[in-house]
């Protein structure tokens, strides 16, 4: 491997440097106080300085933003493969687990990926709405397949689902890069339509004066969609 030079070692160091800077800003500020003219005051540069590396506010915005989206997805993978690889029912609950337990730990975070933030974030890029769906949506589909393919879920047919229902889950298929039933999307969107639920409740405290802890509510959702899938809690589940 070929060593930096001085030059692109500060360029590199700058550049990580104004996305921690434009992270914090956006936590403390909001996504309205995110522009170069703050990253680059942050980081003692010139709001010039900082186009090579974004491309305007609409590039440092998508930079926050899939920096997030890496840090918010490896949290779920790594949960994901502690799991037996056999172990299909450890593979969701650990993986959904840890979107609530990233969620909860990073909450301003997930505010900017699916929370209130999300339509100004979405609105400074047109490719920015369908990143979660396609980043979550393919990472949970593959034991969705694997499901399918042995045989193991119970799913409509596609003339019985309602068809405006059935355009969209087919629009939702081709953009999340599905290769399976409309009947198995459904099923996985009937699965997150409850567990985005449960993640606003807890994030912004919702009926935080009786569920103060989201753990028995989050056990109970997934005792809930496991069944929906055919299966059953693991004995080996394996969670921190």
């Amino acid at each position: 491997m070929t060593a930096l030079t001085r030059r692109e070692r500060l360029r590199a160091e700058l550049e990580r440097d104004a996305k921690a800077a434009a992270r914090r800003i956006a936590a403390e500020e909001g996504v309205e106080g995110l522009t170069l003219a703050a990253v680059a005051r942050a980081v003692g540069v010139t709001p010039p300085a900082l186009y090579r590396y974004f491309d305007g506010r609409a590039g440092l915005v998508r930079a926050v933003y899939d920096d997030v989206t890496a840090e918010f997805m490896d949290n779920v993978a790594r949960a994901l493969h502690r799991q037996d690889p056999d172990d299909i029912s450890a593979q969701l609950h650990a993986a959904t687990r840890a979107v609530l337990d990233w969620s909860l730990a990073n909450k301003v975070e997930f505010d900017l990926l699916m929370g209130a933030a999300y339509p100004k974030i979405a609105e400074s890029d047109e490719g920015i709405p369908k990143v979660i769906a396609r980043e979550l949506g393919g990472f949970f589909g593959v034991p969705f397949a694997r499901l399918w393919r042995e045989g193991r879920l119970t799913i409509d047919a596609d003339e019985d689902i309602d068809p405006v229902l059935a355009a969209q889950l087919r629009t939702y298929r081709t953009h999340v890069g599905l290769d399976f039933p409309i009947g198995v999307v459904l099923l996985m969107v009937i699965c997150w339509r409850q567990i985005y639920g449960l993640l606003c409740m807890a994030v912004y405290g919702h009926q935080e004066f009786a569920f103060d802890d989201p753990m028995p509510l989050f056990e109970h959702m997934m005792d809930h969609l496991l069944g929906i899938l055919g299966l059953e809690r693991s004995p080996g589940l394996r969670v921190p």
